[in-house]
């Protein structure tokens, strides 16, 4: 079956080599491997010492590596509805996808599409993604279902309005409706946004795998990245400690940092009891060529079993009560008074933080309300009902 694995972390982790590292170890195993960057500063080339372009690129037996160019790809792929776009501003009509790059989240959005056409066209056994920082990450991964959830609430009204405002649009509003190509387009992009949701979050296919290291500042984003990515449901099945320092070390200059290090790996192997947690020591030379790669998959990968399919994390999921039903959502390191809750016609919005998510209600729970809520050891448990809101 075909996996994909997706890298992310704080800025400067160490992100782009563990992602190689595993590559390279899936093509020794046999396996036809794409190994693919969407982080904008791309450093792919750098790691395997190849210039790398728009195009796919073979760089060892049965790995191929790939830095994506998200205007090359909304130029190509999605020209329709790039015309369209960029015929809505005026000021960068010339620059074509360039302009429309500037909409924030459309870059990264069309890294992911492209993925997901990858997954599904090409005969790669499995997809390695190398990640932007795990902020931009974040938005890289919620943005498709967001972005989904607008266009099915508004599409089917926007081609009634296309049909009937079409012909006035320009002349009354100075507003360019899109043309039948466009509104194609667009149907197709949704359609891809929908089946690109449903990829993300299948947990036979797609796992998100966290680098860091054992510093205060970054053990806590990982904290934070860990609730936000459960809080979006995506499944997280793996921690990746990087750059350990060795203990053996005779000189003082060392002995305080492998004291901070012995006290944060201790905290995330505590955190983060539930996942499989591998170690990776500081080498003593920079992560740069295949031979420095194979170090990693020769010292710490060899013996793993790295691309299991591991069902760790909890799904939200709907169950019946005596009084209704109950939905649980698994937020684990979230705090109490940062968790917010309201019902919006037939969605579910919880917020916490700076991060919000609308959980579509089945059908059945339409004509219900939410009657409670309680935080229980990292378990949002919502209650609905037939009778008024009530808050526990």
């Amino acid at each position: 079956m075909k996996r994909i694995y997706i890298f992310t972390g704080k800025g400067g982790v160490g992100k782009s080599s563990i992602a190689a590292a595993h590559a390279v170890k899936s093509a020794e195993e046999g396996r036809k491997t794409l190994l693919v960057s969407t982080d904008m500063a791309h450093n792919l080339g750098d790691i395997f010492e190849r210039k790398l372009g728009k195009d796919v690129v073979n760089v060892l037996p049965g790995l191929d590596a790939y830095e994506i160019d998200p205007e090359y790809v909304m130029e190509n792929d999605f020209s329709a509805v790039m015309s369209y776009l960029a015929s809505l501003l005026p000021e960068t009509e010339e620059e074509g996808a360039q302009g429309i790059g500037m909409i924030p989240g459309m870059e990264e959005l069309f890294s992911l599409l492209k993925i997901a056409d990858i997954y599904h066209r090409a005969d790669y056994e499995r997809i390695i993604v190398d990640c932007a920082p795990t902020g931009e990450t974040l938005s890289l991964l919620k943005f498709p279902e967001l972005l989904a959830w607008y266009m099915e609430k508004f599409f089917p009204v926007g081609k009634v309005a296309v049909r009937i405002l079409s012909p006035i649009s320009k002349a009354a509003f100075q507003v360019e409706m899109p043309n039948k190509n466009a509104m194609n387009e667009i149907e197709r992009m949704f359609l891809k946004l929908v089946e690109l949701q449903e990829l993300l979050k299948d947990r036979a296919v797609t796992s998100v795998r966290i680098v860091t290291t054992p510093e205060k500042m970054v053990v806590e984003e990982t904290k934070r990245s860990y609730m936000y990515l459960n809080l979006y449901n995506f499944n997280v099945d793996g921690i990746y400690i990087n750059r350990i320092l060795p203990t053996d070390l005779d000189n003082d200059f060392f002995a305080q940092w492998i004291a901070i290090q012995k006290e944060y790996t201790a905290c995330i192997r505590e955190s983060f009891a539930a996942l499989p947690i591998c170690e990776i020591p500081w080498y003593d030379e920079e992560l740069k060529g295949e031979r420095a790669i194979r170090r990693i998959v020769d010292e710490v990968l060899s013996d793993k079993e790295v691309f299991a399919v591991q069902n760790i994390t909890e799904r939200e999921c709907f169950e019946k009560t005596e009084d209704g039903y109950q939905l649980k959502v698994f937020l684990p390191y979230a705090e109490k008074e940062a968790v917010d809750l309201y019902q919006a016609a037939t969605d579910l919005v919880i917020r916490t933080g700076n991060f919000k998510r609308s959980i579509p209600l089945p059908n059945v729970l339409r004509s219900y309300t939410v009657t409670g809520a309680r935080f229980e050891e990292g378990i949002l448990r919502i209650q609905f009902g037939e009778g008024s809101d009530s808050d526990e």
